[in-house]
C-alpha cells in the first residue's frame, strides 16, 4: 500500500469518527456547544504543553546521540509551533486522538544503534512521566495557596481559581494519556519502536508489512474502543497513583 493510499483510508476512517461522535451527540454532552469550546479551552495547554514536550524528548536525545537531522530542522526546542501537526492537533481536538509532528532521526549517526534508538523512542514518553509529575507537585502547592478556598466564592477571583486548577489537572491528564497511548505496540507509535529495538524486529519477514498497516490497525481499534481495556485502567491506575502520592486527596475536594 503506497503512502497516498494509506492517508486516503485514515482520512476516511477519520472523518467517520468525527461524524460518528457528531451523530452521536459527544460533542453537546458537555451540556452545550459553548461548554464544549470552554472545556477544549481549558484542555489545550495541556494539548500544546504534552504534544511539544513529547516531541523535544525525541529530538534533543537524538541531538545528543550525535544525530544533527533535529537540530537543522529546529526541533531542539519547546516552541509548540515546532512540534504541533496542526492535522493531528484538530483531531485530538474532534475525533478524541491525535499526534505531533514526528521527529525525523537518521540512526546512522548513533555509535550503538539499537541502543540509541531505543533511548530516543523512549524519550517522549519519558518527558510525558516528567511533565504529569512536575504539574502534579505544582496543582499541590497551589492547592496549599487560597485559591483552594477562592474556588467556593461566587466571584470571578473564584471562577478564575478554578480555572486555573482545572487546567493544571488537564496538563497532568493529558501526558499521562499521552504517555500510555504511545507505549501501545503498535506502529507507528513509540512503543513498537522500543520493541523494535528490543528484539530487533526488523529483520523479521513480517515486518515492514505490519508496519504499513499499523495506522489504520490503530485508527480502527480507537474507533471500536478496542484501546478502552488497556488504555483506562493504565492511565486511571497512574492518575491515582500521583493523587495519593502527590497531590493528596485535597485535589478531590477542590477540584
Amino acid at each position: 500500500m503506497d503512502r497516498r493510499n494509506l492517508l486516503k483510508i485514515m482520512s476516511l476512517l477519520i472523518g467517520g469518527m468525527i461524524l460518528i461522535r457528531i451523530l452521536d451527540g459527544q460533542y453537546m454532552a458537555y451540556g452545550g456547544f459553548m461548554n464544549w469550546v470552554l472545556y477544549n479551552v481549558e484542555m489545550l495547554p495541556g494539548i500544546v504543553i504534552g504534544l511539544s514536550f513529547h516531541e523535544f524528548g525525541h529530538a534533543w536525545v537524538s541531538d545528543r546521540f550525535g544525530d544533527p537531522t533535529p537540530r537543522r530542522q529546529g526541533r531542539i526546542s519547546l516552541n509548540p509551533l515546532h512540534h504541533v501537526d496542526w492535522i493531528g492537533f484538530l483531531c485530538l481536538l474532534f475525533a478524541g486522538f491525535g499526534w505531533g509532528k514526528p521527529v525525523e532521526i537518521d540512526p546512522r549517526y548513533y555509535k550503538k544503534p539499537r541502543r540509541d534508538e531505543f533511548l530516543v523512542s523512549i524519550a517522549g514518553v519519558f518527558m510525558n512521566l516528567v511533565t504529569a509529575v512536575l504539574f502534579s507537585i505544582l496543582l499541590r502547592l497551589l492547592l496549599m495557596t487560597s485559591l483552594s478556598q477562592m474556588i467556593s466564592e461566587d466571584t470571578m477571583q473564584g471562577y478564575m481559581a478554578l480555572v486555573l486548577l482545572r487546567v493544571v489537572d488537564y496538563i497532568i491528564q493529558i501526558n499521562v494519556v499521552l504517555m500510555i497511548f504511545n507505549l501501545l505496540p503498535i506502529p507507528p507509535l513509540d512503543g513498537f519502536g522500543i520493541l523494535t529495538q528490543i528484539f530487533d524486529l526488523r529483520k523479521k519477514s513480517w515486518y515492514m508489512s505490519f508496519y504499513r498497516v499499523g495506522p489504520i490497525l490503530l485508527v480502527l481499534l480507537i474507533m471500536f474502543g478496542g484501546l478502552d481495556f488497556v488504555l483506562n485502567p493504565l492511565t486511571n491506575g497512574i492518575l491515582s497513583f500521583l493523587q495519593r502520592v502527590i497531590i493528596s486527596p485535597a485535589m478531590t475536594a477542590a477540584v
